[in-house]
């Protein structure tokens, strides 16, 4: 795979596509929160009462598939397009 550059914030280091942008802590925060995301809304779906509560658990999956992926990879694309660089990962001058 071919890394591509992108442009990253004032002060940053150059990033690549798919390159780590999340901190060493959020990875994992964002991995247990996922995880227990996850297991929250299956939990919940197998007792869902109504179409709208299906709908909210399934987001809640999803949101947390979300979180368990950004988090395994290092990567979260809306950190990229926003141009967000977390502060120990920009270059002092």
């Amino acid at each position: 795979m071919t890394q591509h550059k992108v442009s990253a914030a004032p002060g940053a280091a150059p990033a690549t596509w798919r390159s780590v942008n999340i901190t060493p802590v959020e990875r994992w925060g964002r991995i247990l929160i996922g995880l227990a995301a996850i297991a929250g809304g299956i939990l919940l779906l197998l007792g869902a009462g109504s179409v709208l509560a299906v709908v909210l658990e399934v987001l809640l999956v999803v949101a947390g598939v979300d979180l368990l992926v950004t988090g395994a990879l290092g990567h979260c694309p809306l950190y990229r397009k926003l141009g967000y660089v977390p502060r120990s990962f920009r270059r002092t001058r």
